[in-house]
């Protein structure tokens, strides 16, 4: 008798955008089954955040998610993409950490996600996180993401052991766009813009990475633009 081939897992977590939308087909390309999650936590373009997700996950054809709600962000405050008395900016990349930075997010999801992967006996979280050709954010950078990595297996069950895959971490902007056009990645159904939900603004620093991604790549972005 055949033994079965136990199904391997990878638990994505899936913001609507670019990066971590090419991150979950790049995993499903490599045979994994996806189990996407996505965190609502009061941020402007939640509403269209969530409506990509929700489309991109009937693409990938995904049979278990979780959409988790976060209040605690909106009472944090302390970034322009939870305080909407915080301006977003529009002048181009800023010195240091922008004010865009929402406070340890990538540390917070992570920790919910270990929680996810261990309950659905995933043995990889896939986070779409870029180190060189971000926005600057502390926790975007590998050396955290592997830290945070160890943090999660010394405090799961002995059984589990979980990998945190980053596979864009060194890729730019244009590489992933590329990339992402090689898998037939659907990118008129993800979201960059921090400012709108209907047409993309074009000027604050998420927008302007997409576009000059694109850019570089000779490609033309499908998503509308103000």
């Amino acid at each position: 008798m055949k033994k079965q081939q136990q199904i391997k897992k990878a638990l994505c977590v899936m913001s609507g955008g670019m990066d971590s939308t090419l991150s979950a087909y790049m995993m499903k390309n490599d045979g994994y089954e996806i189990i996407a999650v996505h965190f609502n936590y009061d941020q402007r373009t939640q509403s269209k955040e969530l409506e990509c997700f929700n489309n991109i996950c009937n693409d990938l054809n995904v049979k278990e998610k979780y959409i988790l709600d976060l209040d605690f962000f909106k009472q944090l405050g302390a970034s322009a993409l939870t305080d909407k008395s915080i301006d977003i900016p529009t002048g181009g990349i800023e010195e240091g950490v922008p004010v865009t930075y929402v406070p340890f997010r990538n540390g917070i999801f992570l920790s919910m996600a270990a929680a996810i992967a261990e309950k659905e006996g995933a043995e990889v979280i896939s986070i779409g996180v870029v180190e060189e050709d971000s926005s600057g954010y502390p926790d975007c950078r590998e050396s955290y993401i592997k830290s945070m990595q160890e943090s999660i297996n010394l405090g799961t069950k002995d059984e589990t052991n979980i990998e945190i895959k980053m596979p864009l971490v060194h890729l730019q902007k244009s590489q992933i766009v590329q990339e992402s056009l090689k898998l037939d990645v659907p990118l008129h159904l993800t979201w960059s813009c921090y400012k709108n939900e209907d047409k993309a603004c074009g000027v604050c620093d998420s927008c302007r990475l997409r576009l000059n991604g694109f850019s570089v790549s000779g490609e033309k972005d499908p998503i509308e633009y103000e």
